[in-house]
C-alpha cells in the first residue's frame, strides 16, 4: 500500500506539470487568438433619375477611354491599376494640341449637358424625382433624430449644464436644407465650381507655353554659352598671333633707331615705335630714303606666318 500510495503522489505532479505545460503552449500560440473581423461599410451610390441627362466626360476621362484598351492589349498582364498609372502618365506628357482636342471636346460636352440639364430641370420628371429624394432625405435625417433622441435628452437634462447650455439647438445649420434657398445656394457653388474648372484649364494652357518659352530659352542659352567658348578660342588665337607678330618686328627692327628717338624697339614700346616709324615715312618719305630703303629690306626679311 505504501509503494502504490508512493506512485501516486510522485504520478501527480507529472501530470499537473503536463496539464500546465499544456495549457501555456495554448496561451503562448498567438494562432488561437481569435481575431475580429472588420467589417467596412460600402458607400452607397448617389440615386439617379435614369431620364436626366448623360453627366459630362472629362478631357482626362476621354482620354483614357480612348487609350484603355490599346494599352490593355499591348498589356495584357497590367492590372487596372497600373494601366490607369501608365495613362494618367501619357496624359501628363500630352502634347498640348492633341490634349486641347480632348479639353474642347470635354467643354462642349459640358455645354451640352447644360443646356440638357436646364431643359430637365422643367420636366415632370424632375420635379417627381426631386420629391422623392427630398422625402427619402427627410426620412432618413428623422430615423437618425429619432435615434439620437434618448442620448441627447440625457445630455440636455445633465445637472452639470446650466439652462443656456441646455438650450443649444446642436441641429441647426446656415442654410436649411431642403429648402428652394439649399437649392440656390447649391447651384451657387455648382457654377464657381465650373468657372473655378475653365480658369484651371486656362492655367494649364499658359503653363505649356510658359514651358515652351522656358525650353526655346534654355536652348538659346546653350547656344550664346557654345558661342562664347568659340569666342574664347578665337581671342586666345588671336592674341598668340599678336605676340608672334610683335616678337618678329622686335627681331627685324631691335637694332634700327629711329631719328630723333633714341630707344630701338623692345616688347615694352614695340606699338609707339611701330606708330612713330609710320609716320615719320608718311611725313617725310623723301628726307628718309635712307630709312625707307632699310624698313623695305626688314620687312622682305620677315616671317610672319605664326
Amino acid at each position: 500500500m505504501e509503494e502504490v500510495s508512493n506512485t501516486m503522489i510522485t504520478e501527480q505532479p507529472n501530470a499537473v506539470e503536463s496539464s500546465a505545460s499544456t495549457n501555456s503552449k495554448i496561451i503562448e500560440n498567438p494562432e488561437n487568438t481569435l481575431k475580429p473581423k472588420v467589417l467596412k461599410a460600402k458607400k452607397r451610390k448617389k440615386p439617379k433619375d435614369s431620364t436626366a441627362p448623360r453627366v459630362p466626360l472629362t478631357g482626362y476621362v476621354r482620354y483614357l477611354n480612348d487609350r484603355r484598351e490599346a494599352v490593355r492589349s499591348t498589356n495584357p498582364n497590367l492590372t487596372f491599376a497600373d494601366i490607369t498609372k501608365m495613362l494618367a502618365s501619357e496624359w501628363s506628357n500630352l502634347p498640348v494640341n492633341k490634349k486641347q482636342q480632348y479639353l474642347d471636346a470635354a467643354e462642349q460636352d459640358r455645354e451640352r449637358y447644360t443646356k440638357e440639364y436646364n431643359a430637365y430641370k422643367q420636366t415632370e420628371a424632375y420635379k417627381i424625382f426631386t420629391q422623392q429624394q427630398n422625402e427619402k432625405k427627410i426620412k432618413e435625417v428623422k430615423e437618425k433624430e429619432d435615434i439620437v433622441k434618448i442620448p441627447n435628452l440625457a445630455y440636455n437634462n445633465h445637472p452639470g449644464l446650466n439652462k443656456d447650455q441646455q438650450d443649444v439647438d446642436y441641429g441647426n445649420f446656415d442654410i436649411p436644407i431642403f429648402t428652394e434657398e439649399f437649392l440656390d445656394h447649391n447651384k451657387t457653388r455648382d457654377t464657381e465650381l465650373r468657372q473655378l474648372r475653365k480658369i484651371n484649364i486656362d492655367f494649364e494652357q499658359q503653363n505649356a507655353i510658359l514651358s515652351k518659352h522656358i525650353e526655346n530659352m534654355k536652348m538659346a542659352i546653350s547656344k550664346l554659352e557654345f558661342e562664347l567658348i568659340q569666342q574664347e578660342k578665337n581671342n586666345l588665337s588671336l592674341n598668340k598671333h599678336l605676340n608672334h607678330l610683335k616678337n618678329t618686328l622686335i627681331d627685324g627692327f631691335g637694332g634700327t633707331v629711329l631719328p630723333g628717338i633714341k630707344d630701338v624697339a623692345t616688347i615694352q614700346n614695340i606699338d609707339n615705335y611701330m606708330t612713330n616709324l609710320h609716320s615719320i615715312l608718311l611725313e617725310n618719305s623723301s628726307s628718309h630714303s635712307n630709312l625707307l630703303q632699310v624698313v623695305r629690306d626688314i620687312v622682305g626679311k620677315l616671317e610672319f606666318n605664326g
